[in-house]
């Protein structure tokens, strides 16, 4: 154990496969550095409510945020610009057909006040072996033959934790986004996973609860 600039414990990973609990993460929600990225570790991360995020060349870095963006998939929120384009047949949805390509146009997507991409390429390794498995989904938007929007995430069966997303066209991401919750509501899902705050997805629906709420839905 270690402190970080903010005097709080820091736990480092070893080899062996365990996370300390999501109560030690800091004010940030900082939770743990190192580790690696085996299939094994990261949904033991993801079904205990912690993700990893981080910058190229740079440790692990394991997050479990308090509060915590999440959205309950019967309180998404659909504008009528967006109703109109859902009637419409401008775009129309797959899942899982180009997953390799979804992971290539989300790690070129600028990220405000972040140098360079989280999805790095031992990133995207991971997330192909997840999907590989079945643990992992991607959802593609297309208009005609071309993609243009999408996003992808981990799948634990009853919460989808989405990851990233990325739009060439208005409203292609919104359109992924929404007509997933849709389809994931359907099959009973309890909520999709955010991770953290922003205006684009409160305007969906998505709310911040507490990470103690958060850990008791996904434990549940």
């Amino acid at each position: 154990m270690e402190k970080d600039s903010k005097n709080l414990p820091l736990f480092f990973l070893g080899d062996r496969l365990e996370f300390p609990p999501v109560e030690n993460a800091n004010e940030d929600g900082l939770l743990a550095v190192g580790g690696d990225l085996s299939p094994e570790r990261l949904l033991l991360a993801y079904r205990n409510g912690i993700f990893p995020w981080f910058n190229e060349d740079a440790l692990i870095l394991w997050w479990s945020p308090d509060p915590r963006m999440v959205l309950f998939p019967e309180k998404i929120k659909i504008s009528k610009s967006m109703r109109k384009i859902l009637r419409s047949d401008t775009f129309r949805l797959t899942q899982n057909t180009c997953f390799e390509k979804i992971l290539e146009h989300c790690a070129k997507v600028p990220r405000k006040g972040q140098e360079g991409t989280w999805i790095t390429p031992k990133m995207r390794l991971a997330y192909l072996d997840l999907y590989e498995k079945g643990f992992a989904k991607s959802f593609e938007v297309w208009e005609g033959d071309n993609l243009v929007g999408g996003l992808y995430g981990v799948d634990l069966g009853d919460v989808f934790c989405g990851e990233s997303m990325f739009s060439s066209k208005p409203n292609a991401s919104k359109y992924a986004f929404i007509k997933m919750v849709q389809e994931l509501d359907q099959k009973n899902y309890k909520l999709i996973d955010c991770q953290v705050h922003t205006e684009h997805l409160e305007s969906l629906g998505a709310e911040e609860i507490s990470r103690k709420h958060f850990i008791k839905i996904l434990m549940g």
